[in-house]
């Protein structure tokens, strides 16, 4: 410090002439010492000017992890604090009816990463609260844990109403210091809370402010600074100056308060009207400058870190950013991540090393992959444990199952519930396991589904097998034992166990034990229907009929469904008409009729009774043994004459040589 001049002691320096005292003897100086001395102690004075010029400029900008004030010894009270977690509010610009906290991300809820931030201090928080709100019910199920004490606030009115709210327990708490987080800051890391801290206790500042540097400040509220490092007021950007707006520091909403100073201004706080009389937190600046209290700020280099995520574009954001730092984190330790922008790690999961990972794979939950494995491309692992050297084909889903060393899966395999695959087993295309065991080397590779079942080793199951579990009201176990055979196509219907060494033959219903070492056969007598093709497509045929004139024989060919309607009637008229056109002989052909029924049949009688008057008759040819059973039912197979081909019928006519002129008509 400058010392103050003494009156009447100017001009007693070595090196300087006294004023002529006729009483004293006269000394004499020696003029070069005299000027080199007073030329130093210029040059000592404008470096000092210099210097002091430096340092108010230095103090006049942030700076980036603001240097310590002068080391103060800082004991008891002033060493701990409290933690307080804001997690109120709604997702409005979520357009969500669910709390902002318990979005996805990165495979946690949003709060959580700043919970894991804050109970990881060392020191911890003597107490942590978190503010909850909406959803509160759903918050608490979430987030609950040893050490965190919710408060709700019922009525949310700002941050500044959260502290209002927690009034009772922050008077409660020890400590002597308040650490305030935004609950939507996934990136803070404990490093930057840690320094925030200490800076705190350091100053022994009233509050001090978490701050960083934009390029582009836009609607952040601005931080305005005094002298040094104090913090003048935060302006929020709709009300700053022109001038204002240009600076390029903002404020976190992150901050470190003295407990006493907050509790003895709290009630200070005044809504603010424009703002639909909300709280503000940031107005404590304001309240602790107006009182003389140190306000402090502590500016974080890497400005992402403090970053909130306001709407579901920066949750996004936000998530690409997680995701690749869990994706290189990975590579570092020995993982190779083919794609880092295509695959989605969630940040508890763990692989070991020499591990694959290809594009488009989701390692989601409490995932473990273990050393030496490959993950294909586009298949989706959650809540489940690999083992090393493990191949994991393209496509395939796997949730909390449980996969030995040496497994194939795959590809398109579906393994769920708590499948337990042992070692170098296969589970291969489009085979659903669920809520099953397969032994050490059991094979299954093609289109198979095991549900509650228990396979032993060196199973061989063939294609198509289904182990039927469900009998429409519980699930019922299989049970194949060691060495066992399936073949393809074969229905297990539990409750069901193959013995050991046995063998299923392809195409097997099985519904009842087999013993060890047995062959077993489910398979349903082999009938061959023939005709059954030609039957069915004619049954699809739509009725028709054509009459046709072969010598003096008029001819019709029916087809299709002869019934009640329109089909047997018309059957009757062309008859009719063809005893009209003098034509005595009629022969129906029914070769393409699938059905008729009675009024069909009573037209035919009708038929041959008019064609008897007429001196003339009625056969009929073609007819299928379905059509000869109805005919029977009714006993007139006896009646109408059945003759075996059309040939044989015209011949029964007598009919003229061949080469007589035929005539058609329909």
């Amino acid at each position: 410090m400058r010392r103050s001049r003494q009156p009447g002691r100017r001009g007693v320096g070595p090196g300087c002439r006294r004023a002529h005292d006729p009483g004293r003897p006269r000394y004499t100086a020696n003029v070069k010492p005299i000027n080199d001395c007073l030329f130093l102690i210029f040059t000592l004075s404008m470096a000092g000017k210099k210097l002091k010029t430096q340092r108010r400029a230095r103090a006049a900008k942030p700076t980036v992890g603001a240097p310590k004030p002068p080391a103060i010894a800082v004991t008891g009270e002033a060493t701990s604090f409290s933690g307080l977690i804001l997690a109120a509010g709604k997702a409005t610009r979520f357009k969500s009816e669910h709390s902002k906290m318990l979005h996805k991300l990165a495979g946690w809820p949003l709060g959580e990463y700043v919970l894991k931030t804050v109970f990881a201090l060392d020191p911890q928080p003597l107490r942590t609260f978190m503010v909850i709100g909406h959803e509160a019910d759903e918050v608490r199920k979430a987030f609950a844990r040893p050490g965190l004490t919710f408060i709700e606030q019922r009525e949310q009115r700002g941050t500044g109403h959260a502290l209002m709210v927690a009034r009772a327990e922050l008077e409660a708490c020890p400590g002597g210091h308040l650490l305030v987080v935004v609950g939507d800051a996934p990136l803070l890391r404990k490093e930057t809370l840690q320094a925030l801290l200490e800076t705190h206790a350091r100053s022994r500042a009233a509050v001090t402010v978490l701050t960083t540097i934009l390029a582009d400040a836009a609607r952040y509220g601005r931080i305005v600074r005094g002298r040094g490092h104090a913090v003048r007021e935060i302006v929020e950007w709709k009300a700053c100056t022109p001038n204002q707006r240009k600076i390029r520091e903002i404020n976190s909403g992150i901050l470190c308060l003295s407990r006493h100073s907050l509790l003895a201004h709290l009630d200070e706080l005044q809504p603010h009207p424009e703002q639909n009389d909300e709280y503000f937190l940031t107005d404590f600046v304001e309240i602790f400058n107006r009182h003389g209290e140190k306000t402090f700020a502590y500016t974080v280099e890497d400005s992402r870190e403090v970053l909130g995520i306001n709407d579901r574009v920066e949750l996004a954001a936000i998530e690409k950013i997680l995701r690749r730092r869990k994706a290189e984190s990975l590579a570092r330790d020995g993982v190779t991540v083919v794609d880092p922008d295509s695959t989605y790690i969630d940040e508890d999961v763990m692989v070991d090393r020499d591990t694959v990972i290809e594009p488009g794979v989701s390692l989601l939950g409490k995932t473990r992959v273990g050393r030496g494995s490959t993950v294909r491309l586009h298949s989706t692992i959650t809540d489940s444990v690999l083992g090393d050297r493990v191949m994991v084909r393209p496509y395939c889903m796997v949730t909390g199952c449980e996969i030995g060393a040496d497994v194939i899966l795959g590809p398109f395999a579906h393994l769920r519930d708590g499948a337990v695959i042992d070692h170098d087993a296969r589970i291969g295309n489009f085979v659903e396991v669920k809520k099953s065991r397969v032994g050490r080397g059991t094979k299954a590779w093609h289109l198979t589904y095991l549900g509650d079942a228990t396979l032993g080793a060196q199973v061989n199951v063939g294609a198509g097998t289904i182990t039927c579990n469900y009998d429409g009201e519980k699930k019922n176990p299989t049970v194949i034992e060691d060495g066992s055979f399936i073949g393809s196509g074969t229905m297990l219907v539990a409750p069901v166990k193959i013995g050991r060494g046995a063998y299923v033959g392809a195409g097997s219903t099985i519904t009842q034990d087999v013993p060890p070492e047995s062959l077993s056969l489910g398979r349903a007598m082999q009938v061959n229907k023939e005709g059954w093709v030609k039957a069915r497509q004619a049954a699809k045929l739509p009725f028709s009929i054509a009459v046709r004139d072969v010598g003096t024989v008029a001819v019709i060919d029916v087809a299709g469904q002869v019934t009640i309607g329109d089909p047997s009637r018309d059957l009757g008229h062309r008859i009719r008409q063809a005893i009209q056109y003098g034509r005595k002989h009629v022969l129906v052909n029914l070769e393409n009729v699938v059905y008729l029924d009675s009024s069909a049949v009573g037209e035919l009688v009708g038929a041959l009774s008019r064609l008897r008057i007429a001196g003339g008759g009625l056969k009929l040819t073609g007819v299928s043994p379905a059509i000869f059973k109805i005919l029977h039912v009714a006993n007139l197979e006896k009646v109408l004459e059945i003759l075996p081909d059309e040939t044989t019928a015209l011949a029964a006519f007598k009919t003229p040589e061949p080469g007589t002129a035929e005539t058609g008509r329909q």
